[in-house]
């Protein structure tokens, strides 16, 4: 059914709703005999969109049989590629929750700008947003410009969006598909961006569902790192993400390895509290480089958030991703 939905033609566009990518939501259920789609079009409103409206109805009801249908149309923007031109989008990426992916995504945001590049956060962990926590950003009352586009807070230098600014404190999200892919489109079209990033990181929920993919009709571009622990449990889901990725058609840049071992104080030594080997079994299945082992860590200057000083060893372990970040050949892997 969906491809026969997406060679539909877009009469304010004269494009087929495939070639734009259009379908921004696609859902069967089928024991309610009911199909869900949110469609962007170039123009809503009018005998255009109401032309469009039969000819799904048609498919979905007459040609495939289901009674319901539930059909939303939005009005389409250009990508955010088109708006960044110099822009490398990063999606940080995680099998399983508990793994310190946000930690890392922060950690890393505020190395690269400690290295002179323009960054900015995309807090798209959307049922567990953690980023306003380990900036020590207060939940306050987003600020809007002139066109009516919100202002992003700024921590560490570097603008963030998460939906933890657009909720009551400790309530929580109970949202499904449709709107997620709503709010994803929100960060990036009614966010008043700065149009010079050198780098747009992205904090996906863990695991491989609707945000993760959405993300891949939203930026395709965008490259991957994966992030796993060494923990044999961990490191197998972690797989799954990045082959998901892969799948999507994403770059994967390579695997951080966090909470890889514990530097004991008293001896020296580095004790690996959660096994070995997960980091680098992982990065060896998705045939990329392991970038970085992180240990475990608390930062010593500042507990009021986790953002590591650039003279802790843990922030020169990420001054070091950062780097390796800076090297990648993004666009040339296979």
């Amino acid at each position: 059914m969906k491809q026969q939905l997406e060679q539909l033609i877009d009469p304010s566009t004269n494009q087929s709703l495939g070639a734009t990518n259009s379908i921004r939501h696609f859902n069967i259920d089928k024991e309610n005999s009911l199909v869900t789609l949110i469609v962007a079009i170039g123009q809503t409103g009018g005998n255009e969109e109401k032309k469009l409206s039969r000819e799904i109805a048609k498919i979905v009801k007459l040609d495939h049989g289901f009674k319901g249908l539930k059909l939303q149309f939005e009005t389409s923007a250009p990508p955010p590629s088109t708006s960044f031109k110099k822009t490398r989008y990063i999606a940080v990426s995680s099998g399983k929750g508990g793994v310190g992916k946000s930690t890392v995504t922060a950690n890393l945001a505020v190395a690269l700008n400690r290295l002179g590049k323009k960054v900015g956060l995309i807090d798209a962990d959307i049922y567990g947003p953690s980023l306003p926590q380990i900036f020590d950003v207060p939940n306050t009352n987003l600020q809007v410009n002139s066109e009516n586009k919100i202002i992003p807070p700024t921590a560490f230098n570097i603008p963030i969006i998460s939906t933890e600014f657009l909720l009551d404190d400790d309530k929580p999200l109970m949202w499904r598909g449709p709107m997620l892919n709503r709010m994803l489109t929100h960060f990036f079209q009614d966010v008043a961006w700065e149009t010079d990033f050198d780098f747009m990181i992205i904090d996906l929920p863990p695991g491989t569902g609707d945000v993760a993919m959405d993300i891949q009709k939203l930026i395709p571009e965008a490259a991957v790192i994966v992030v796993t622990t060494p923990h044999p449990a961990a490191a197998h889901i972690a797989v799954k993400a990045g082959y998901m990725a892969k799948n999507l058609g994403h770059e994967i840049v390579g695997v951080v390895e966090n909470m890889a071992y514990y530097p004991n104080p008293v001896n020296g030594a580095k004790e690996a509290i959660f096994g070995s080997g997960g980091g680098l079994n992982v990065a060896n299945q998705l045939e990329v480089e392991l970038l970085a082992s992180i240990p475990i860590g608390q930062p010593k200057t500042n507990l009021s958030h986790s953002i590591y000083s650039s003279h802790e060893e843990m922030g020169l372990c990420y001054l070091g991703l950062a780097n390796k970040i800076l090297k990648h050949p993004f666009g040339t892997s296979s």
